[in-house]
């Protein structure tokens, strides 16, 4: 009987899955966005003094994008694509992008942590502004990382706009 106890008896582990919100969000989710699937295959944590925000790299179809997320006095989130801008290169107080004039926002300095795709951008510390167009219905972001200087265009978007369906993890 011992042997058949504990051959039928054993109690099954289940996985256990973090409810996940928009700021722990996690490599291997799947975000559905404006009625299509992406696979979350990097995260990116930039942290400036106590301050804390995150970028999704965001696998679809489509291609990629990337879901920003904040929170700032409201949780703040965007939507962006890669784009190729020159002259972001020197970040002037003015960017010129489609015939739209981009203002600069904000500016500064971040530590980052990367995982998945992103994980090799870890310890890295980076150089960062924000642009927006006068409606603040437009923004870029440029990054420097090292001498590589990156621009990407996005627009804000809603929290309901997003559902989370969680990974394995």
């Amino acid at each position: 009987m011992g042997f058949f106890s504990k051959l039928f008896n054993k109690k099954e582990k289940k996985a256990t899955v973090r409810k996940r919100n928009l700021l722990s969000i996690e490599v291997g989710d799947i975000i559905e966005y404006d009625l299509a699937d992406y696979e979350v295959v990097g995260k990116i944590t930039y942290r400036q003094n106590n301050y804390t925000w995150y970028s999704y790299q965001l696998l679809g179809e489509s291609g990629t994008i990337w879901l920003a997320a904040e929170m700032d006095d409201e949780l703040e989130l965007g939507i962006y694509k890669k784009i190729q801008l020159v002259e972001a290169n020197d970040f002037p107080d003015r960017l010129v992008f489609n015939n739209k004039t981009y203002s600069l926002d904000e500016s500064g300095q971040a530590e980052v942590t990367g995982e998945g795709r992103s994980s090799s951008l870890t310890g890295q510390r980076i150089r960062y502004a924000e642009y927006c167009d006068t409606d603040e219905k437009s923004f870029i972001s440029v990054e420097e990382w090292n001498s590589d200087v990156e621009a990407s265009i996005g627009y804000p978007i809603e929290n309901y706009e997003v559902k989370i369906i969680a990974g394995s993890h």
